[in-house]
């Protein structure tokens, strides 16, 4: 019969043994150092100068001093020395500097975290992960980072997702206070799309990028062109808003064919352009001019042309163009100008348009 336990080789109480307390109590010693075991450093490869009675470290690799030749092993301080446990195969501690649970393998203490994590159905970080949400995480940071070519890696780093069809939707979901406020990927076709919301139900394209061609479209973006179709009579020496009563395009409502303007939806800066072709009235002598003018009131600087020589009628225009920026619900119209004689701005032909551009 052996003198010692199997696993914890913990001494037995002998038959007619003199003084069995103390085989007793240094088998409760035993068991006090190494059930539930919890160490308090795995690093030290000396001992530490003022331990307190039970404390445990694994000792380090190349180990000196009173444990020398204990590497590896726990080192337990009680009643004023050093004891030594060797470890074996299973069993586990409790690292507590780390926050780090080991086991031992029979060559080395290893974490108990495996190093590959394979078809997992739910997965939490700082937070708990559902059918909905099978990977959910929880944090204030993430970083990913590409594996270097020192490391046996290519330097480069790709992020891939994937979807089934061209119909459905991949991308990536925007929120504040779980509202989703944009979307950015490929949704309902392979189109790249950036959409917007402020309620998280009405979305509006911002972005979309043709996948066959490249180009790029801003489904938003305020743009029209206007014109007249009736000739706009204006006298001798009097600036006169051109009445541009239809628009071939007006993306987002911008102009307002009623009252003859456009009027900026959001601060920014707008190219605007214009034609005025010249009818004759009486006299082709007149002296045609034309003008954008902010709020009614102010000319553009910029945007003043005229004519003076001998015109034809319904040949001869003014081309007008300019850059300027607007505050939302500034407007802008078109003005036509005549001296020497009076005359009309032909219809169909005379034009105003505009784009917002920054």
């Amino acid at each position: 019969m052996s003198d010692a336990t199997t696993h914890l080789l913990l001494p037995y109480v002998l038959a007619a043994q003199s003084q069995k307390h103390v085989t007793h109590n240094e088998a409760l010693r035993l068991l006090d150092g190494l059930v539930q075991l919890s160490v308090l450093d795995r690093d030290l490869t000396a001992p530490p100068g003022s331990p307190a009675d039970g404390d445990r470290y694994i000792v380090g690799s190349g180990a000196t001093g009173d444990w020398a030749g204990w590497d590896l092993n726990v080192a337990l301080w009680i009643d004023g020395a050093w004891l030594r446990l060797p470890p074996r195969t299973g069993w586990r501690a409790w690292v507590e500097d780390e926050g780090l649970l080991l086991v031992y393998d029979d060559a080395d203490w290893i974490g108990t975290t495996p190093a590959a994590l394979q078809n997992m159905a739910l997965l939490g970080l700082g937070t708990t992960a559902d059918a909905s949400n099978p990977f959910s995480a929880k944090l204030n940071a993430a970083l990913w980072t590409a594996k270097t070519v020192a490391e046996g890696g290519t330097g480069d780093l790709f992020y891939t997702m994937n979807k089934e069809a061209a119909g459905d939707d991949l991308g990536l979901t925007l929120q504040t206070g779980f509202v989703t406020k944009a979307l950015v990927g490929l949704f309902g076709s392979d189109r790249f799309r950036l959409a917007v919301s402020a309620d998280g139900s009405t979305f509006f394209d911002g972005l979309s990028v043709d996948n066959a061609t490249g180009i790029v479209d801003q489904p938003r973006l305020p743009r029209f062109k206007a014109y007249t179709n009736y000739d706009n009579y204006v006298g001798v020496g009097t600036w006169t808003m051109i009445g541009l009563n239809n628009t071939d395009y007006n993306d987002q409502g911008a102009f307002d064919a009623a009252n003859n303007h456009f009027v900026a939806p959001v601060d920014g800066t707008y190219l605007f352009g214009a034609t005025l072709l010249y009818k004759i009235n009486a006299s082709a002598t007149a002296r045609m001019r034309g003008r954008l003018v902010l709020n009614g009131t102010t000319e553009i600087r910029g945007s003043l042309g005229e004519i003076s020589a001998t015109h034809v009628s319904l040949a001869t225009a003014i081309w007008l163009q300019t850059m300027v920026p607007l505050t939302a619900g500034d407007t802008v119209e078109l003005q036509g100008y005549f001296r020497v004689a009076d005359g009309y701005f032909a219809a169909d032909h005379t034009s105003f348009w505009g784009c917002k551009i920054g």
